[in-house]
């Protein structure tokens, strides 16, 4: 499957995806969404997608983040990037994305999970541990922000 100017690469990707999170804290709490979909689904990590061909980081943030969530954020600078790349059992590249995590300020809303979540929530340190979440996210979160 091949991309289209205006969807995210899915499956099988011509090229990398270039795609944004936002690190969301409310009240002692951090903004996480339970994937929907492959290659993390059941997953929990930082909200995020896509980045639109002319969106800044900024705006994908802010609309992804409202698209998933259904919160309202004011996007921040990039903190941390990574290379998500994953195979299947025949070595061909079934996902790849380029991630860049900018922090966020909350705004609005109540946690609704949107398009691609299949659960969203502000989540306390004391519960990161009963949660399969990302280590990649709990890395950031731990020596960024000195949460978990």
């Amino acid at each position: 499957m091949t991309a289209t100017p205006d969807s995210t690469p899915k499956e099988y990707p011509a090229h990398p995806a270039l795609a944004v999170g936002a690190v969301v804290f409310k009240d002692n709490r951090v903004l996480l969404v339970k994937r929907g979909n492959p290659p993390a689904k059941g997953v929990w990590a930082i909200p995020g997608g896509g980045v639109e061909l002319g969106e800044t980081l900024e705006k994908a943030a802010e609309r992804e983040v409202l698209e998933e969530t259904g919160i309202v954020i004011k996007a921040g600078k990039p903190i941390f990037s990574f290379e998500s790349i994953h195979r299947d059992d025949k070595d061909r590249v079934r996902f790849h994305y380029y991630i860049v995590d900018l922090t966020a300020s909350y705004i609005s809303g109540e946690p609704t999970p949107g398009d691609d979540a299949l659960d969203v929530g502000w989540i306390s340190r004391e519960s990161l541990g009963r949660l399969d979440v990302n280590p990649l996210t709990l890395k950031l979160l731990h020596q960024t922000f000195n949460f978990g």
